[in-house]
């Protein structure tokens, strides 16, 4: 007990040495930069690279996230006291919690946390997890399982994270699965899936950011064979979950969920007040099964409606011009209702039992909403500081000069701008209409390929970040410590990282995307199967 009690206070004397030294770093600013003079710099990158580097150092998303917050609100006031609080509160969380899409994207995962709890309390989860562990007999089964069932679920990377984890928790629970292997699984599904389906939120989201008379889905199509990024990640999962190979902390958590039964590694335990004993034991499968086929159906009527389909508009278009935030909170509300018949005919859940449920949904889905309104607010600083105009005014300065290697210049920009943004669309918003402007009349081929560099880009710094929504939701939907899911993550995504970027400089000069995917794939299969091969010989 004196160890743990002295390494505890040696743990937290580091973090408050190391918050004072952020602290003192940032006001020693105030000597060097005014409200006037950090707009469009690099200091517009500073606020989130704070609340980034001190939720990774400290282990504490909350309070990294709120003094990345202040840091916007100081360099933007010029470190006027009154200035501060009002861009921080006014200008950054009263502006967020207001946005349409943003309290859209809320009441959804709010709807959704209900139907999960629905679903777990009528026995639906547990049913599933006893006919998955029947027919699924390994860890690799599991896994694979996962990600095949993240692959279907190709409609928005929201409702992608949140319905596979509740699906496929109680399979991979079983299997002796970590939960911060089983959040890097849906992850890494979530968006790169989203991102090359051409029917996806995603899709309808870059279409809208290419300019002039370019036909947007069109040129998404034409983009997904270079998607090395998302391609390659979808490789590696398979590759990995096959091979048997965990590198990073990842190896940590899987071997401790395997030898010691410990899921989680860390003490922190998400969501573990949930009680068995309420579970009904009258649920079965189609108790998970419909809810969860009603919810795909009802959330893609939902914004195929948004996007005009019942006007006159082809489903392409209707999904292209579609408002994802809208048409999913239509889908979650429908799929709910739909949810609570099924329960009381079947009488699986009293009335009282189902009305019980809302208020436990909620809660559980506190935690991922309060990181996303402070994420979704230091976004806002960042933008009131102009980080896109920054960064927008250097890849146009420069990118004449580096033709040739364009496209892996563009993905190394856009994985960082993800990163430090937390935001993959803002990402695409930055980037796409340069490219597209750059190269449209001179060498279409070319914008192709850059397009495509862009969007693999954001996808890697997303998967990166601890501020992206899809990393919070993946952790949400894995009921995983949220930095745990981060930390085990970043080996495996700047692992595919750098072999992007390596195909992305072989196809700035070969302009096809064969080679280098076959490249990367081999790569990845090197990386998986060697180190098991070199042991086995040993």
């Amino acid at each position: 007990m004196k160890k743990k009690g002295t390494k505890e206070i040696i743990i937290l004397t580091i973090k408050i040495v190391f918050i004072a030294v952020v602290a003192g770093i940032i006001f020693a600013g105030k000597f060097y930069t005014t409200a006037d003079t950090v707009g469009e710099t690099a200091w517009a990158l500073v606020p989130p690279l704070v609340a980034i580097v001190l939720a990774l150092i400290t282990k504490e998303v909350y309070s990294s996230l709120f003094i990345g917050i202040i840091t916007g609100g100081l360099l933007f006031s010029g470190y006027a006291f009154e200035g501060t609080i009002d861009h921080v509160y006014t200008d950054g969380l009263i502006v967020s919690l207001t946005d349409s899409y943003n309290v859209g994207i809320l009441i959804f995962l709010v709807i959704l946390g209900i139907i999960v709890c629905l679903m777990n309390r009528a026995g639906g989860s547990a049913a599933f997890g006893d006919w998955a562990s029947k027919h699924i007999k390994t860890r690799v089964g599991a896994q694979i399982a996962t990600i095949f069932l993240g692959v279907l679920i190709f409609i928005d990377d929201y409702f992608n994270c949140l319905t596979v984890g509740s699906v496929m928790r109680p399979v991979t629970d079983k299997h002796k699965v970590s939960r911060a292997k089983l959040s890097y699984l849906i992850d890494s599904t979530a968006a790169p899936i989203c991102i090359i389906a051409p029917v996806s939120s995603w899709a309808a989201a870059v279409s809208g950011f290419v300019p002039g008379d370019e036909n947007g889905i069109a040129l998404f199509i034409k983009t997904i064979p270079y998607n090395f990024y998302a391609l390659l990640t979808i490789v590696m999962m398979v590759v990995l979950a096959i091979a048997g190979t965990d590198f990073g902390p990842m190896a940590i958590h899987e071997k401790n969920a395997r030898e010691n039964d410990d899921l989680f590694t860390t003490p922190d335990r998400p969501y573990s007040e949930s009680s068995d004993s309420m579970i009904s034991s009258k649920g079965k499968v189609i108790d998970l099964v419909i809810p969860v086929v009603v919810l795909v159906i009802c959330c893609i009527i939902g914004m195929i409606y948004t996007g005009g389909f019942y006007s006159g508009e082809s489903f392409i278009n209707a999904f292209a011009n579609s408002d994802a935030s809208v048409g999913l909170v239509y889908g979650s509300f429908f799929g709910l209702v739909i949810t609570l018949i099924l329960y009381l005919v079947r009488r699986v859940l009293s009335f009282k039992e189902c009305m019980e449920c809302i208020p436990e949904g909620f809660k559980a889905m506190v935690a991922p909403i309060l990181i996303l309104t402070f994420a979704w607010t230091l976004k806002e600083m960042t933008g009131s500081l102009g980080a896109k105009e920054f960064v927008a005014g250097l890849v146009e300065r420069y990118a004449g000069d580096f033709l040739f290697i364009l496209p892996f210049v563009v993905f190394l920009v856009a994985v960082f701008l993800s990163f430090a943004t937390g935001t993959s669309w803002g990402t695409f918003g930055i980037l796409i209409p340069i490219v597209v402007n750059l190269f449209v009349d001179t060498d279409p081929q070319m914008m192709i390929i850059a397009m495509s560099a862009c969007m693999a880009g954001a996808v890697c710094g997303d998967h990166c970040s601890p501020i992206s929504d899809t990393t919070i939701m993946s952790s949400a939907g894995a009921q995983c410590n949220h930095l745990n899911h981060v930390s085990t993550q970043i080996p495996y995504a700047l692992t595919c990282a750098i072999i992007s970027g390596l195909c992305y400089f072989v196809a700035g000069f070969m302009r096809n995307p064969v080679i280098p995917l076959l490249i990367g794939a081999v790569i990845i299969c090197l990386i998986a199967f060697l180190p098991r091969y070199v042991s086995d010989k040993k």
